[in-house]
């Protein structure tokens, strides 16, 4: 008995060892990552970010994180705030799992880290003494006049659109928009759509904090209550 419970114990190991090793059995490098454990910027990126983003940081539907300006206007704690709770009344959701996302603390920290590696460009900044990243709204009468000074001549003498940009107080736009994102795209431009930033805005100016702010009022002053397509005295009669 002792010689057969021998062998059923060494054709039991060898069995189990051969299991290992039989074709088709997934390895441990084969099995899937949970997405918790997902470490790879390129996969983060391109599963929460490049969709609004675009795949390489540019050429999205929203605003280009490839930009050095922007990346250099915004600190890392910025980033990380915007990614982890979102934006309010905004298409800009929450990323981090304790405010309804699906990323860690880790996993928003791979993400900043590497689009400053990636994107940062100092030389692109060196010169260029930067606003505060957030401040109050301004004087929307004074922002009247920076805005002729600075914006009408390619967004026309009221806003709706020049010869070389289109209208920034289109109701509908502004409702997509925070202040924080205008106050953002006036500083750093639009690299994808060719606007400058505050430096470069007009030959041979730049904006001062104060203009900044007084323009962001004069924009956010244009905000409707209920923006959209006017409609019809009929769509109103039949509801």
């Amino acid at each position: 008995m002792k010689k057969s419970a021998q062998v059923f114990a060494f054709l039991a190991l060898s069995f189990a060892l051969g299991c290992d090793s039989m074709p088709g059995r997934p390895q441990e490098a084969d099995r899937p990552i949970r997405p918790k454990n997902v470490k790879s910027f390129d996969v983060l990126w391109s599963i929460n970010c490049a969709g609004c983003h675009g795949a390489d940081g540019t050429m999205g539907a929203a605003r280009p994180l490839n930009d050095p300006m922007y990346l250099a206007f915004a600190s890392d704690s910025n980033m990380r705030l915007v990614i982890q709770q979102g934006v309010p009344r905004t298409l800009m959701p929450a990323f981090a799992d304790g405010h309804g996302g699906a990323l860690t603390d880790a996993q928003i920290d791979i993400v900043v880290d590497e689009m400053r590696h990636r994107w940062s460009k100092a030389d692109k900044v060196r010169d260029v003494t930067f606003p505060p990243y957030a401040a109050q709204l301004g004087n929307a009468g004074r922002g009247a006049q920076v805005y002729q000074e600075f914006c009408s001549s390619c967004h026309g003498t009221d806003g709706t659109g020049g010869t070389a940009h289109g209208s920034i107080v289109d109701p509908a736009y502004l409702a997509l928009v925070s202040n924080q994102a205008l106050r953002s795209t006036v500083v750093a431009g639009r690299s994808d759509l060719g606007m400058p930033g505050f430096t470069t805005v007009a030959p041979g100016k730049t904006m001062s904090e104060q203009q900044i702010a007084d323009v962001l009022a004069w924009l956010a002053g244009h905000r409707v209550e209920f923006p959209g397509q006017p409609y019809t005295d009929k769509e109103k009669k039949n509801g």
